[in-house]
């Protein structure tokens, strides 16, 4: 999983996100005063970003990374 996105409209610049995320991803652009997804290659995938997000901003993705070959056929 990676952050795949944050929905803006939902966001309410409470910071929980940033709270939660052990590598420090997910920044807020004080232009907007909106959560935003500052480093997405740091993501270690762990999804806490979006079960403490109370407004439902953040949506996880899929894996970047393929899956592994188990077995050649």
């Amino acid at each position: 999983m990676t952050i795949d996105r944050i929905d803006r409209k939902l966001c309410n610049n409470c910071r929980l996100c940033i709270y939660t995320c052990p590598m420090d991803v997910i920044r807020i652009d004080e232009s907007i005063g909106k959560a935003i997804i500052a480093y997405p290659d740091d993501c270690m995938l762990c999804g806490l970003c979006m079960v403490d997000c109370d407004k439902n901003a953040i949506f996880v993705g899929p894996e970047r990374n393929p899956p592994l070959i188990t077995s050649w056929g």
